[in-house]
């Protein structure tokens, strides 16, 4: 088999779903050629391998790379005062209603030039690469008009031509009522319908649309006008559903087969029917969770009984979930709802990808994927979930490279 690179003396976690568990390997090798996966599998069934740079991992556990399926890495700003309130027991939705919150970031944001943004994001960017993350999502929803939120949009975009990853942006326009529309909801919608998605699509700057659908956001109605208008320009459909309450965000986001339904803390049983039934992914933001000091977990057993896939992330933004750290995510999702080390490292690699609609492409170790791999100083994949505030990434592999 020719290939250009070959990592041997490997474990591997390939998170094939036809392998028992994490579809680990024991003496494991990965071929690449042209920045995909030639070979994944034991050394015992490999072929013979031409002209290739042959690495040796030393015994080391390879995952697939890190997926981020939910962020909102672009915003200018900080919101520091905010934790302060917090801390001295003010809500998060009393925040917001006092002006706080997202729009606070939206001042911030809409101020800042698309170069501003780009320079800001790099560093929360750069803290997912350290810990082996191959490919972000990235959210606006801090501009609230049509020009900042399409500056927003393309400061994401332009992060993939500074550093060596795949970026994925979704629009959330529907994200918080900025303050020229007070009173006027409707109209913020009609804006974000009949503006906002034409012109993403016409320039593709966007693989999907999301929208806060709450009870401090926007209703399920509100929430289906967009989902329509989103679907009829042929972009996919997230949604922000049941984090303060139950709107049925979720469900209604399943009539459209959605990507992904995020956050989930109140979420119903009929709500886990609709998902499963649509194929619609939760990803669960443990991070948030506990920086906002919520009491109720999203339904692990519900979904896990209903075959519903849990993805997990960051929620990496300003206000609610200030994290870079998947690997602290891991912990959080096992300490906080009990999901199983299997779940939490599957949530960052294979459910994660297909959160995002990647699956076919990557998130799992198998001949035909992307070369996205994660090179580890472990002596089991336990150790990824276990430990805190410790990295032992010794090496980030992208597109083979």
């Amino acid at each position: 088999m020719r290939c250009d690179r070959v990592w041997i003396n490997a474990r591997l976690a390939t998170l094939d779903p036809a392998r028992e568990g994490l579809g680990e390997v024991d003496h494991g090798v990965i071929a690449a050629l042209g920045g995909r996966i030639a070979y994944a599998g034991a050394k015992a069934d490999a072929p013979a391998f031409e002209g290739a740079e042959i690495i040796d991992c030393g015994g080391r556990w390879i995952t697939p790379g890190l997926i981020d399926p939910h962020t909102h890495l672009v915003f200018a700003g900080d919101r520091a005062h905010e934790f302060e309130l917090r801390l001295a027991g003010a809500s998060y939705e009393e925040i917001a209603r006092a002006g706080g919150g997202i729009v606070s970031t939206m001042t911030a944001t809409r101020a800042a030039s698309e170069d501003d943004l780009v320079l800001a994001a790099l560093p929360r960017l750069d803290a997912l690469i350290a810990e082996g993350v191959t490919t972000v999502e990235i959210k606006s929803g801090y501009g609230l008009s049509l020009d900042d939120e399409l500056k927003c949009l393309r400061a994401a975009r332009a992060l993939a031509d500074c550093r060596s990853i795949d970026v994925r942006t979704t629009l959330l326009g529907a994200h918080a009522l900025p303050p020229e529309f007070r009173g006027d909801p409707d109209g913020y919608i009609d804006l974000v319908c009949k503006q906002m998605i034409p012109a993403v699509a016409d320039a593709k700057l966007a693989e999907a649309v999301d929208v806060f659908c709450e009870g401090i956001g926007f209703t399920p109605a509100q929430t289906r006008r967009v989902f329509q208008a989103a679907h009829a320009r042929g972009l996919k459909i997230k949604v922000h559903a049941e984090q303060l309450s139950n709107q049925n965000g979720a469900a209604l986001a399943a009539e459209f087969w959605a990507l992904s339904a995020d956050h989930l803390e109140h979420l119903d049983q009929a709500g886990v029917e609709a998902m499963a039934a649509a194929g619609t992914v939760a990803t669960l933001l443990p991070g948030a969770f506990y920086f906002t000091r919520e009491t109720q977990a999203p339904p692990i057993e519900a979904l896990r009984t209903a075959g519903v896939p849990m993805a997990l992330a960051t929620d990496c933004n300003p206000g609610t979930s200030p994290l870079s750290s998947q690997l602290l995510v891991m912990n959080m999702a096992a300490t906080l709802f009990r999901m199983t080390v299997e779940e939490c490292i599957a949530g960052v690699t294979r459910e994660a990808a297909r959160a995002l609609g990647l699956l076919a492409d990557r998130g799992t170790l198998q001949a035909g994927k992307a070369c996205d791999l994660a090179i580890w100083d472990i002596e089991r994949p336990a150790e990824l979930v276990y430990r805190m505030g410790f990295n032992p990434l010794h090496a980030r592999v992208w597109k083979g490279h």
